[in-house]
Parts: structure tokens; C-alpha cells; sequence
């Protein structure tokens, strides 16, 4: 069996332009980084918005999934697959993704381009540095990171209590020694010590920002609202305040237009920004969300991680600040994923177990659940693994429908392609083109923070209440008293368990989920709370995929999948 690798560089791909027009975008509105790859200028796209308002509304379909286990669960994979099939039964349809971090890709996660014949190509140019997005967020984060020290260094004209910073640096990889460390060490000439550290670069406000803004006005209005730190009298100092964010603005000119490539089957794929789901929103940017619902009929967009991560932040965050409005979405699960959350462990799941079937079951019931809190019709997908049990695969089916209310589709598109997940796509039309979708969000802007944060917790987790530490609780007050306190919250949480502790299983219920840290995105728009034992910056593991990547002697690229 071919390896992704293998299958990915075995493609003929079409050139850039032909997927541009297949998008109905023209060649004088690419700019090409090679013939496989584009961006697309920001005056076409606002034109294109502006002459979309007249078309019928276009349907925006997001694919989540239960919580990740090691068996995987292939929600991109799945995402490529749906956006193929559509295409298949003859809708116009562009899937809109994520960029990979260079932090899995050398970790253990892995890169972000789907799998088998469901994938986004040039899949190792996608994987490993893209259009350079990455470095420019990282680029603009630690410009303002600098000019906050400088700030300091030539007398402090703003009175930046230097113990109040809140602004640390990012770098795309993930490198747990970096998580606290002390800067300006050396003497008076390198400035004054204090304490810091690195996130990496997906949990930075500015990726959010990057992802959240309309334009590059609204980026630059955005930029200038970052908090760095307080002031001697506590009052907030911001990017803006140091002057900041018209160069970074200009480092980020040119990433802000969205990235074009294409699927195995030649259907366009928006890749733009990447926030991790676990400790940032986790959705890609608007502009490349915005783009492919005013160019296409259906878009097809995933949300990082399990449901109630991913998708309860693209719901209460994206949807809420772009005014979007989900038609339908996708759960997707595989069997071993469901045998896992019942607490089968990997060696053992190739073995039939109906009841740990059953007992994993209880997770993606939630999922469906919680989903509909939101007034979005669901749709699961089971994502096919070649050994899959029959009798265990009826058992899933019988019970998402007799149980949980939800139709099933059987997918096969890791296999065959868009062919594959055509029972998926024909269900998820039906849906979309019910009327039924009701959107809502999770709680009002007017809600206090904690009691937003109390919501998700008890609504969307199965929590019994949370606990916030005591310096904690000051932060949320002072961020209320500096009239924040309509924002919505981003959940930094283990994306293995709907509890704090990644090794609950299932659906727990009854337990409290403890708030550590609380940080103000001011230009993103929304308050981070941090709960349990999770990093802004992850750490490699014991043996990290990066000691298994090289060059072969033909110069190509082994070990990435």
C-alpha cells in the first residue's frame, strides 16, 4: 500500500491558473510562488465579495470531530474528501484549511494535508514553510516583542511597569526549554532582566489576529489593540501606544492574501493561518473562509481538534466576529478512534469488542449533543479503515441513529477519493438545503466572564463547575474593569478528554474544571482562559518524528509520513 508521500508525489497536478479559473478567480489576480501555488490579491477578492452579495447564499459546511485518540480520526482527510465528493454530484465546492505548524510536523502529530487520495497538494511545499506565513506572523510577533524592550531600554516615555508584561515571544517549533526563561541578562547595555518566555507561534494573538481580520485595514486596527503589559498605574499599554503595528502591518502585507493550491482531484483549497484548537480558536482565516463562500456553492472548513475545542470556538468565536452562519456539520470518527475512547488500548483494536464500542460511543454522543446547542444539523462520518468490523461499524450506525438522532455515512475516501464519500456529500447537501440550521452561539456577549467560562464548562464539557485560582480571579476582574468584559473566551484545554485530565475517557460528567491563567487578546477579541496542565508551548517527545526525516539520496524528502 502506498505511503501519503508516495501517493502525493505520484499525482500529475494541474497548474495554479487552471484551479484559479476553476475557482473563478483570473490570472492577473494570482500571484504564483512556482506553478502549483498561489496567492490571491486582497482588491480581487474585496471586488468579488462585493459582487457575491447578489448570489444566492452560499453553504459553509464545518467538519469536526470526537476527541483525538492515537488511532486517528482523519477530520482532514475528511474535509478534502467531503469538498472532492461534492464535486462529484456536481456542486461547485472549495475546502477552506489550516496550514501546518512546523512544531507536529517534527513532534508527533504529523503534517495537516489529509491522507491517501484525499489530500491538498504540493503536499511537502504545504507541510514545510508554504508561502513563508508562518515566519511573517513570527516575524511581526517578536518585532512588537523587541520594540516592548526597547521601549523599555531608552527611558520608558510610557512608564511600562517592566513586571507587568504580558507579551511573550513565539517560534514555530515546539521547544519546551524556552517556556520560561529571563531576558536582557548581560549588564546595562542589553537592557533591564525580567522574566518571560515563547509561545509558539499558532498560540500567538497576532496568528489570531491574522485570522480573524478582514483586511489589511482591520488587521492594522487589530495589531494596535494588543496589550503588552500595564503601565505603573496599571492602565493597559498597547502596540499601538508603541507605535508598532504599521511595520508589523507591512511584514504581514503580503500573508494576509490567502494561499490557493488544490486537492488530488483537482478541487481549489484555500490554506491559510493555523491557530491550534487546544490553545488558540483554531480555525483558518476569514478572508480565505469569506473568499470561498463568495466563489463557491458549498465550503467545506474544519475546526482543530474534538468538537469541543475546535468547533465550540468556531461557533462562539469565528462565527460570532465574521457574522457566519454554518449550514451543517460533520462529526467524524473512525472505529478504532470509538474502541479507543471505550478504553481499548492501540495494540488491541483491531479486535472485535462490542462493548467497548458501546462505551466509546458516549463520547461522540456528546459531540452530536453539544452541536446542536448550537442550532447546526449534524451528520457523522465514519472515516473507513480497511479490517474494519462489519458487525461494530451496524453497532455505530444503529446507535447514532436510534440514540443520538444522526444519519450515518460510511466513507471510504482515503481509498478512493471523492468517489469515496459521495454517501457523505448527498447527506450533507440534504441537510444544508433543509432550511434546518438555526445558528446560534453558546452565551450572549453581555455575560460575564466566568459565567461564559462556566457555560462551556458545564454546557459543553459535561463539567460540574470550574475553579479559578485566586490570581486568576484578579485577572478577570482587572480585565472587566478595563471594558473587556463582553468579549467571548478561547479555552486553552487537553484536546484528549473533554476534562482537564487527558486520560478521561468517554464522556466524564461531574468533575471541575480549574482555571490557572487568564490572558487578554485585546486585537483578537476575545479572553484566553488556560486550565489544567496545558503549554502554550508544547515540548518534543521522547522520540521526536524529526530523527526519522531526511533527504534520500535522490534528494527527497523520508520520514515526514
Amino acid at each position: 500500500m502506498s505511503t501519503d508521500i508516495e501517493i502525493a508525489r505520484a499525482a500529475t497536478l494541474e497548474p495554479i491558473t487552471a484551479i484559479a479559473e476553476r475557482a473563478g478567480i483570473p490570472a492577473d489576480a494570482i500571484q504564483p510562488y512556482g506553478t502549483k501555488i498561489a496567492k490571491v490579491d486582497l482588491d480581487f477578492l474585496a471586488k468579488t465579495h462585493e459582487a457575491a452579495k447578489s448570489k444566492p447564499k452560499s453553504k459553509l459546511i464545518l467538519v469536526t470531530a470526537i476527541n483525538p485518540t492515537a488511532a486517528g480520526e482523519g477530520k482532514t482527510t475528511t474535509s478534502v474528501g467531503l469538498a472532492d465528493a461534492l464535486r462529484v454530484i456536481g456542486k461547485k465546492s472549495i475546502v477552506a484549511l489550516r496550514e501546518p505548524s512546523l512544531g507536529p510536523c517534527f513532534g508527533m502529530k504529523g503534517g495537516a494535508a489529509g491522507g491517501g487520495y484525499s489530500q491538498v497538494v504540493p503536499m511537502e511545499a504545504i507541510n514545510l514553510h508554504f508561502t513563508g506565513d508562518f515566519h511573517a506572523i513570527s516575524s511581526a510577533h517578536n518585532l512588537l516583542a523587541a520594540m516592548t524592550d526597547n521601549h523599555l531600554y531608552w527611558g520608558n516615555q510610557l512608564n511600562l511597569d517592566s513586571r507587568r508584561i504580558a507579551f511573550r515571544r513565539v517560534v514555530d517549533m515546539n521547544d519546551r526549554a524556552l517556556r520560561q526563561i529571563v531576558v536582557a541578562l548581560g549588564g546595562a547595555a542589553n537592557g533591564f532582566p525580567r522574566e518571560s518566555g515563547f509561545d509558539i507561534t499558532v498560540a500567538s494573538e497576532v496568528m489570531a489576529i491574522f485570522c480573524l481580520a478582514r483586511n489589511l485595514d482591520d488587521l492594522q486596527d487589530r495589531l494596535a489593540k494588543i496589550v503588552v503589559g500595564l503601565n505603573n498605574d496599571k492602565k493597559p499599554v498597547t502596540a499601538g501606544d508603541l507605535q508598532a503595528h504599521g511595520a508589523m502591518t507591512v511584514l504581514l502585507k503580503d500573508a494576509l492574501m490567502p494561499n490557493l493550491v488544490q486537492t488530488l482531484e483537482g478541487t481549489p483549497a484555500f490554506i491559510h493561518g493555523g491557530p491550534f484548537a487546544n490553545i488558540a480558536h483554531g480555525c483558518n482565516s476569514v478572508i480565505a473562509t469569506s473568499a470561498a463562500l463568495d466563489l463557491a456553492d458549498y465550503v467545506v472548513t474544519e475546526a482543530g481538534f474534538g468538537a469541543d475545542l475546535g468547533a465550540e470556538k468556531f461557533f462562539d468565536i469565528k462565527c460570532r466576529k465574521a457574522g457566519l452562519a454554518p449550514s451543517a456539520a460533520v462529526v467524524v470518527a473512525t472505529l478504532r478512534a470509538i474502541k479507543s475512547q471505550g478504553g481499548v488500548a492501540k495494540p488491541d483494536l483491531g479486535k472485535e469488542n462490542h462493548a467497548a464500542v458501546k462505551a466509546g460511543l458516549a463520547n461522540l454522543g456528546r459531540h452530536i449533543g453539544n452541536l446542536r446547542k448550537f442550532g447546526v444539523p449534524v451528520v457523522v462520518a465514519i472515516n473507513h479503515f480497511n479490517g474494519d468490523n462489519q458487525g461494530e461499524l451496524d453497532l455505530i450506525a444503529k446507535t447514532c441513529r436510534d440514540e443520538f438522532g444522526a444519519d450515518v455515512a460510511l466513507c471510504k475516501h482515503w481509498a478512493q477519493g471523492g468517489k469515496g464519500a459521495v454517501e457523505l456529500a448527498e447527506k450533507v447537501v440534504a441537510l444544508a438545503e433543509s432550511g434546518s440550521a438555526k445558528f446560534q452561539t453558546l452565551y450572549p456577549d453581555e455575560l460575564p466572564l466566568t459565567d461564559k467560562m462556566r457555560k462551556i464548562a458545564t454546557e459543553i464539557y459535561g463539567a460540574a463547575d470550574i475553579s479559578i485560582e485566586s490570581s486568576a480571579k484578579k485577572q478577570i476582574a482587572d480585565i472587566e474593569a478595563m471594558g473587556f468584559g463582553n468579549l467571548p473566551i478561547c479555552v486553552a484545554k487537553t484536546q484528549y478528554s473533554f476534562s482537564t485530565d487527558p486520560t478521561k475517557l468517554g464522556a466524564p460528567s461531574g468533575f471541575t474544571v480549574p482555571i490557572r491563567d487568564v490572558r487578554l487578546s485585546a486585537g483578537a477579541g476575545f479572553v484566553v482562559m488556560i486550565t489544567g496542565e496545558i503549554m502554550t508551548m508544547p515540548g518534543l517527545p521522547k522520540k521526536p518524528a524529526a530523527e526519522a526525516i531526511k533527504l534520500d539520496e535522490k534528494g527527497q524528502i523520508e520520514g515526514l509520513f
